[in-house]
C-alpha cells in the first residue's frame, strides 16, 4: 500500500511518501502562501504528488472533535484535510489516533466505507456556496422536500430554509415595465423546521459568523438522516454544542422529525428552546425572480396547546388550503411566547421551552412537524394534522426512513469498485431521484418529477423534458412510481389536447413548461442578465417535450412490461401524441418528402433564422427522427393488443385506418438535411451559417458556456452561427442507440458512410459549448459509443461533479439538477457498464472505465430480477427466473438463481 503521510506545522506541511518499495519513499514541505486559499495551498500538494501512486493517507496531528477525525489547523483556519484530500486524490484519509485504536487496515476500510455512504461538508460558508450545499442536502419523501438549511437560520444572502410539497404550484401577475407578465411558482412554504434556543431568556440565537466556531454537516445515505453539529461561542462566553438531525418520514408521508440536542460546555444557567412556524415567507430563492411578485401564501388562522402548534393557510392564487403542525417535546416548563404584542402575530405561531442546564450535561428535544394540504386530502385538515402530530415522533420517523433506504438500497444500489468519489455521488444522485418522487408512488399526489426537485425553486418548479432523463431508471427499481408520474401527463392530457387545438393542431400537444393544470408556462420573453433587455423567448417551441412524453410511455412499457397501463393509458397518450405531429407534417411538392418547422430543437441557442419574421426552425434532425421511431414504434404496440382493445382507443382518439397509413408514410418520407461528409444538419439550413472563431471568444471571456448571452450583449444572435448549448443533431444516439438510429436513417432513406458516428460527433463537439449540465451526460455517451473513452470519462466526469462542485457557478443554489443526476446514473450501467434495459432486448457489452475496477447492481426488467456483477474481462449475472439475454454478440440462457459468468 502507498501511503502519504502530513504532519500540519504553523507555516507548511510536511509530506512523507511511503510506498510499499522503500527506496521510492521520499519527503517534502509545501509552504503556506498567505495570498492563497487553503485550497490553492492544497493544490500545490497535488502537484508535488504528480506521477506518484497514492491508496490512503495518513494525517499526524489532527484535532480531536466528535464530527471527524481529520480536521486540522492550517494558517489559522481549520480545515477537514481529510475530507479535501478524498477530494483531491480520490483516496482515504485517516487520523494517525484512528490507526493507533483499530489499525491501518482497519481505519482506513472504515474511513472508505463512511466516505461512501455519506455527504459532508465542514465549515461555515457564504451565499451560493451555502444555498448550494443546503440544496444538496435537503431531505424529502416526494410529498415533502426540506432544504438542509440551519433550523436556526431565517432567509438572508446566506441561508435559505426553504420547504416544498409536490405539485404545489400558485400564479401571480407583475406589472414590470408596462407589462403583465404572469408566473406560475413551485410555493414555498412557511418555514416549519425554525429551531433555536437562547441563554437566560436572551434572543434566540441566529447563525453568526462570529459566533460559531465549527459547523459539521452530515448526511447520511443509508438512513436519509442529516446531522449539523455546530460548536457555538456567544459574546457572553457561554459555548455550546448543537446537534440537529433532520429527517422525512417515508411510511407517513405528511410528517418530518428533528431531534435537537444541545450541550452546554462551560455553564449552567437558565436554557430557552424556541420553536415557530414561520408564515412570513416567500419565494426568493432565485435572485433573477425577485423584480416579480413572489408573495404565494395567506395566513388564515394561527392556534396552539401546550406543546403543539398549528399554522393554517391558503395559496394566494390558486386557494389552495394547507395546515401546519408542530410538536415540541423535551425536559423542562414549556412557556407560552407573547404573539399578541408583535406586529406579524398573525403570520407566525411560536413555543418556547425553558429549563435549568448543567455543563457537560447533554438535553434533548424532538420536533415533529406535520403538513397536510387540500390536494392530496378531503375534509377536515386541521383535524386530520392534529391526529398525524399526536401520532408522530422521531422514533417512528427514523425508523420508517431506516426502514425504507434499507430497502431501496437492496434494490437500487450501484456498487462501485475503485472509484470513491464515484461511489458517493452515484448514491447521494439515487438519493435525491427518490427523496424527490417517493411518496408519489401512493397514487394520492398529483405531480410529477420537476426539474430541480423539491430542494429549490429554479425554473419554477415545473415539469420539463427531464422526466425522460429520468423515468426510465426509476422504472428499473420502482415501476409503480414511474406508473404515477406517467399519470400526471395522462391527467393533463385533455390539456394538451387543448393547447394543440388552440395553436392549429390535432392530437396533443404537451407544454415544453407545465405545472398545475398543464396548460403551457413558458414566457414569451427572457431577461438578458448581461444587456437587461427583455429578449424574444421561443421555448416553448421546443414541441420535443411530448415526444420526450411519449419516449417515457414506450420505454415504461418495454421496461416494467407493464401492458395494462398501455391499454388503459399508454395508448390513447401514444395516438394523441402522434396525430399531433402528423398535423404539423406537411409534403413538400419537390421531393414529396414531409417538413415539419415552427420547432425548436433540444439546443436553445437556436430559436429561429437569423433576419426571419416567423418562428421556429424547420426540419430539425432530432425532432423528425424521434417522431419516425414514434410512427414505428405506436405500430408495433398496436400489434401487441387485443382488438377490442384498439378498436374503444382508436374510437376515442378518433384514429381512423387512413390516418394510420399516413404516419407510415410521414415515417418513411421526413426530410433531413445531410451533407455530402454525411453530417446530419442539426435544422433545415444549419450549413449555410457561419462558424464561430471560439479560441478568441474563450480568450476574452473565459467561460463561454452561455454563448447566446454574450452573442447577444455584442448585438447579435446565436441563432447566426453554427453554436449549440447542447446535444441536439445527436440526441437521438443517446435516446436509442446506433442500430436503431441507423434503421430509422434507412427507413427515410438516407445511407451514412462508415464512421459516420464519429465525424457528426467531432463536427458537433466543434461547435457545442455545453451550457446545459444535460449535454456532458449525453456526449458522454456518444463519445463512449464512438469508442473515445477517455473524452467519455472527462465528459461523464463533470456531468457526475456538477452539482457536488456547483460547476455553473450558483445554480445548484437554485435546486439540484435531477436529469443530470438520473442520466449520470443510468449511464453507469447503460453504456459503462454495458447493461442495455432500454434496447428491444436486453443486451450486455461492457466498457469498463480504467478507473473502476468492477461494478455490481440489480435490475427488474419485465418483472424479472437480474443481479450483475461486471469487472474488465468477467461478467456475472444471476436471474431469479429462467431467461435469454445476448452477451457480448452471443445468447446465453439462464437458470433461476443459477450464477452465470462470461469471460470477454
Amino acid at each position: 500500500m502507498n501511503l502519504i503521510s502530513l504532519h500540519v506545522l504553523d507555516d507548511a506541511l510536511a509530506v512523507s511518501y511511503q510506498p510499499t518499495n522503500p527506496d521510492e519513499r521520499r519527503r517534502f514541505t509545501i509552504a503556506y502562501n498567505s495570498d492563497q486559499t487553503i485550497g490553492e495551498n492544497l493544490e500545490n500538494l497535488r502537484l508535488k504528488l504528480a506521477g506518484l501512486d497514492v491508496d490512503a493517507a495518513v494525517i499526524d496531528n489532527a484535532l480531536s472533535y466528535p464530527f471527524s477525525d481529520t480536521v486540522v489547523g492550517i494558517n489559522h483556519q481549520r480545515i477537514d484535510l481529510g475530507l479535501a484530500i478524498t477530494n483531491m486524490l480520490n483516496v482515504p484519509a485517516v487520523s494517525s489516533q484512528a490507526v493507533q485504536q483499530q489499525g491501518l487496515t482497519a481505519a482506513l476500510t472504515a474511513k472508505r466505507d463512511y466516505l461512501t455512504w455519506h455527504l459532508d461538508y465542514y465549515g461555515q460558508y457564504q451565499g451560493k456556496r451555502n444555498y448550494g450545499q443546503e440544496a444538496m442536502l435537503t431531505v424529502g419523501n416526494g410529498f415533502i422536500g426540506l432544504r438542509g438549511a440551519y433550523t436556526e437560520a431565517h432567509a438572508d444572502a446566506d441561508n435559505y430554509p426553504g420547504m416544498y410539497t409536490a405539485g404545489l404550484y400558485d400564479q401571480l401577475t407583475t406589472n414590470l415595465n408596462g407589462r403583465n407578465v404572469t408566473n406560475e411558482d413551485l410555493v414555498n412554504l412557511p418555514n416549519a423546521q425554525a429551531l433555536s434556543f437562547g441563554v437566560d431568556h436572551q434572543n434566540p440565537f441566529q447563525i453568526k459568523a462570529a459566533d460559531i466556531q465549527d459547523i459539521y454537516r452530515s448526511l447520511d445515505l443509508h438512513t436519509g438522516t442529516l446531522t449539523t453539529t455546530m460548536l457555538v461561542q456567544l459574546p457572553t462566553g457561554h459555548a455550546l454544542r448543537i446537534e440537529t438531525k433532520k429527517l422525512a418520514n417515508f411510511k407517513d408521508w405528511h410528517r418530518l422529525a428533528i431531534q435537537y440536542r444541545i450541550t452546554p460546555l462551560n455553564f449552567a444557567g437558565s436554557l430557552q428552546i424556541y420553536s415557530a412556524i414561520d408564515g412570513r415567507v416567500i419565494n426568493a430563492n432565485v435572485d433573477r425572480y425577485n423584480a416579480f411578485n413572489q408573495r404565494h401564501l395567506r395566513i388564515t388562522g394561527t392556534s396552539q396547546q401546550t406543546d403543539s402548534m398549528f399554522l393554517e393557510g391558503q395559496t394566494t392564487t390558486s386557494a389552495v388550503k394547507f395546515v401546519l403542525g408542530s410538536r415540541l417535546t423535551g425536559p423542562g416548563t414549556a412557556l407560552t411566547p407573547q404573539n399578541h404584542d408583535r406586529p406579524d402575530a398573525d403570520q407566525q405561531v411560536r413555543q418556547m421551552q425553558s429549563l435549568d442546564v448543567q455543563p457537560q450535561h447533554t438535553y434533548t428535544f424532538e420536533k415533529n412537524i406535520v403538513l397536510y394540504t387540500a390536494r392530496e386530502t378531503t375534509g377536515d385538515l386541521l383535524a386530520a394534522t392534529q391526529a398525524d402530530l399526536a401520532q408522530a415522533s422521531f422514533e417512528n420517523t427514523h425508523k420508517s426512513s431506516t426502514t425504507y433506504w434499507q430497502h431501496r438500497w437492496d434494490i437500487a444500489d450501484i456498487q462501485l469498485s475503485g472509484d470513491m468519489t464515484a461511489q458517493k455521488l452515484i448514491r447521494v444522485n439515487l438519493y435525491h431521484l427518490f427523496s424527490a418522487t417517493q411518496a408519489i408512488a401512493s397514487g394520492k399526489i398529483d405531480a410529477s418529477i420537476n426539474a430541480r426537485g423539491l430542494d429549490g425553486e429554479a425554473y419554477r418548479g415545473h415539469v420539463f423534458w427531464d422526466e425522460m432523463f429520468d423515468l426510465p431508471l426509476l422504472t428499473l427499481y420502482d415501476p409503480q412510481l414511474v406508473r404515477q408520474l406517467l399519470m400526471y401527463r395522462y391527467r393533463r392530457l385533455p390539456a394538451a389536447k387543448k393547447n394543440a387545438h388552440e395553436a392549429g393542431f390535432a392530437g396533443a400537444m404537451f407544454p415544453w413548461q407545465s405545472g398545475a393544470t398543464g396548460d403551457e408556462q413558458s414566457q414569451v420573453v427572457h431577461l438578458n442578465p448581461l444587456t437587461n433587455t427583455w429578449d424574444p423567448d421561443y421555448s416553448s417551441l421546443q414541441r420535443h417535450v411530448s415526444l420526450a412524453v411519449a419516449y417515457n410511455v414506450i420505454m415504461y412499457d418495454r421496461i416494467s412490461g407493464d401492458h395494462t397501463f398501455l391499454v388503459q393509458y399508454g395508448l390513447e397518450m401514444l395516438q394523441e401524441i402522434a396525430q399531433f405531429w402528423l398535423s404539423k407534417a406537411h409534403r413538400n411538392a419537390p421531393d414529396q418528402r414531409y417538413t415539419i418547422d415552427q420547432v425548436m430543437g433540444p439546443d436553445e441557442f437556436h430559436e429561429n433564422y437569423p433576419n426571419a419574421h416567423s418562428r421556429g426552425l424547420a426540419n430539425n434532425a432530432y425532432t423528425n427522427l424521434m417522431v419516425a421511431w414514434l410512427f414505428r414504434e405506436l405500430k408495433v404496440l398496436r400489434q401487441q393488443c387485443q382488438p377490442d382493445q384498439l378498436a374503444a382507443i382508436d374510437q376515442k382518439t378518433g384514429v381512423t385506418p387512413q390516418i394510420l397509413d399516413q404516419f407510415a408514410d410521414v415515417a418513411q418520407h421526413l426530410k433531413l438535411d445531410i451533407n455530402e461528409d454525411g453530417i446530419i444538419g442539426q435544422f433545415a439550413g444549419y450549413f449555410k451559417l457561419p462558424q464561430l472563431d471560439f479560441q478568441k471568444y474563450r480568450q476574452k471571456y473565459g467561460d463561454i458556456s452561455r454563448m447566446d448571452r454574450i452573442l447577444k450583449a455584442e448585438g447579435k444572435t446565436p441563432d447566426a452561427y453554427q453554436v449549440a448549448k447542447q446535444a441536439d443533431a445527436l440526441m437521438i444516439f443517446y435516446n436509442l442507440d446506433v442500430p436503431q438510429v441507423m434503421t430509422l436513417l434507412q427507413q427515410l432513406g438516407y445511407q451514412l458512410p462508415t464512421g459516420a458516428l464519429t465525424k457528426n460527433l467531432q463536427f458537433y463537439l466543434d461547435r457545442t459549448t455545453h451550457g446545459s449540465t444535460l449535454s456532458r451526460v449525453v456526449y458522454a455517451a456518444l463519445t463512449a459509443m464512438a469508442g473515445h473513452l477517455d473524452r467519455s470519462w472527462q465528459f461523464y466526469s463533470q456531468a457526475l461533479l456538477s452539482d457536488y462542485y456547483d460547476i455553473q457557478g450558483g445554480t445548484t443554489a437554485e435546486g439540484i439538477h435531477l436529469g443530470v443526476m438520473g442520466a449520470v446514473t443510468l449511464m453507469t450501467m447503460r453504456y459503462y457498464a454495458g447493461v442495455d434495459a432500454l434496447a428491444d432486448h436486453l443486451t450486455v457489452a461492457p466498457r469498463l472505465p480504467h478507473a473502476w475496477t468492477a461494478i455490481a447492481f440489480k435490475q427488474c426488467i419485465r418483472g424479472i430480477t437480474y443481479a450483475f456483477s461486471i469487472d474488465h474481462h468477467h461478467i456475472t449475472v444471476t436471474a431469479d427466473q429462467a431467461t435469454t439475454l445476448q452477451i457480448q454478440q452471443q445468447s446465453v440462457s439462464l437458470k433461476p438463481h443459477v450464477s452465470t459468468t462470461i469471460t470477454y
